[in-house]
């Protein structure tokens, strides 16, 4: 996804100072609105990842370790994800390395056997066959009392044939005799390698991405998964940062990937509705109520007309806002 180098000083750079964040995380537990990627090259970062308060966290053991460190790194994040006091495994992925490396079989046997993992990043999956391989494996290898929660399986979406298969590939479900192992539960774009494979030269304005993003938006969102928006590689440009946020929720992505825990809090008061949203879909709803006990099918608001569908989605802004621990004003 990124070049192991880029990676590493962006890790080091933003772990040295993250330091004493935020961990309430009891109101937001229902929303998945920031992945932080968390290299497994160093204990450290493993530790300080506990005290940052992301949505999820992603372990990695693909692009941010070196060929050479990866069975050690695989070794030490196996050793930090026993601690069941630490973790809350609905917060917790891992990133696998892709089924291509030497790497591949012993990550998803190390990772499937945790109780602390509910999720799993598959990097360049271009095909259902994949999928289908993967979860023979978690079948095999994770079933057992302890482990009755089926494991979340998010795809990444790095290639031209990839995006030619989303479709197919979100609405993908496990062979019967793996269905207890897993499931699909979201979406990945990854916007560098995707641009690596395709020759497209990406700009500050993301023109040339919006097909892309929103045909992995619709994918997602037909099948009833997460669609999970790119990496704003401009970790130092919180202003840029927020306009690429604001730009992935109006395209309907449901959060978006971190590489630095300062981007944290952006994504997170970003991909929330706005205030003049709530209390729009507030008086909405109110008014549905009025409407319903007159017996009306539509409703009016400030001059326009709102029917079913303006409803459906008024109540969806609640139902986000109350997730994040937003207030919900009361209206007349």
């Amino acid at each position: 996804m990124f070049s192991i180098q880029t990676l590493r000083n962006v890790s080091i750079a933003g772990w040295a100072s993250a330091r004493y964040l935020s961990t309430d995380t009891a109101s937001t537990a229902s929303l998945k609105r920031s992945y932080l990627y968390v290299p497994s090259s160093s204990s450290r970062m493993l530790e300080k990842s506990l005290a940052v308060n992301s949505d999820m966290i992603i372990y990695d053991l693909e692009d941010s370790v070196s060929p050479k460190d990866k069975v050690t790194a695989r070794n030490r994040l196996q050793g930090f994800l026993k601690n069941e006091m630490l973790l809350t495994p609905s917060r917790i992925a891992v990133r696998i390395n892709d089924r291509t490396t030497p790497f591949f079989v012993e990550d998803l046997a190390a990772i499937v056997r945790l109780p602390t993992v509910r999720s799993i990043v598959l990097p360049k999956v271009h095909s259902v066959e994949y999928l289908t391989h993967v979860a023979s494996i978690i079948s095999e290898t994770r079933l057992t009392p302890s482990q009755s929660l089926p494991l979340c399986l998010v795809a990444s979406i790095e290639s031209s044939e990839a995006v030619m298969n989303a479709s197919a590939i979100a609405a993908w479900k496990p062979p019967i005799e793996s269905a207890q192992g897993c499931v699909l539960g979201a979406l990945l774009f990854a916007a560098e390698d995707y641009c690596a494979d395709t020759s497209i030269i990406r700009t500050r304005s993301r023109q040339e991405l919006l097909y892309t993003r929103s045909h992995i938006v619709n994918a997602a969102r037909a099948n009833k998964l997460e669609a999970i928006d790119m990496v704003c590689v401009n970790y130092k440009d919180e202003k840029y940062l927020k306009e690429e946020c604001q730009e992935g929720r109006r395209m309907g992505f449901t959060g978006k990937q971190a590489i630095h825990p300062s981007q944290v809090d952006t994504i997170q008061a970003t991909f929330v509705p706005t205030t003049f949203e709530i209390v729009r879909a507030a008086k909405i709803v109110h008014n549905m109520q009025i409407a319903h006990e007159s017996q009306k099918g539509a409703i009016g608001l400030e001059g326009e007309m709102v029917d079913a569908p303006m409803i459906k989605q008024a109540e969806k802004i609640i139902q986000i806002a109350k997730a994040a621990g937003l207030d919900i004003p009361d209206v007349v």
